[in-house]
């Protein structure tokens, strides 16, 4: 029992080291987080509904790990080759890519949740 406890702790290690490293040396994560906090202060401002803000914490959530696997990608690409090789360029960009279309559709989503909220809140301001 003590020593599933102690392997469970470690992976919990692990994950919050390789967030924390992911911090430190990935600039598209750190873009992320403050379009997260800027998202989430608007979301508080313009008081989604509940439903709302599970999605949009769904879509953070998301895209950040996306970021964090496509980091994963290209470090294993880079451990196994240095040299260019087509297929190496090939799994980073699809990692890329896979990261791109989620970023597309939270923004596409986001645009229509709280773009939504703005205009509602815009048309109100103008009608008092």
């Amino acid at each position: 029992m003590r020593r599933e406890f102690t392997r469970l702790k470690n992976s919990f290690r692990f994950a919050i080291e390789g967030v924390i490293h992911a911090y430190k040396t990935e600039k598209n994560i750190r873009i992320h987080t403050v379009v997260a906090v800027l998202t989430l202060a608007l979301a508080w401002f313009l008081d989604l509904e509940r439903w709302e803000w599970s999605l949009i914490i769904m879509l953070i959530g998301g895209m950040l790990s996306l970021e964090l696997l496509n980091s994963a990608i290209e470090r294993a690409v880079n451990l196994v080759t240095n040299e260019y090789h087509p297929l190496a360029k090939q799994a980073k960009d699809l990692a890329a890519g896979a990261v791109f279309v989620f970023a597309i559709v939270s923004v596409l989503i986001g645009i229509i949740i709280i773009g939504q909220k703005i205009w509602i809140n815009i048309l109100n301001f103008l009608t008092i």
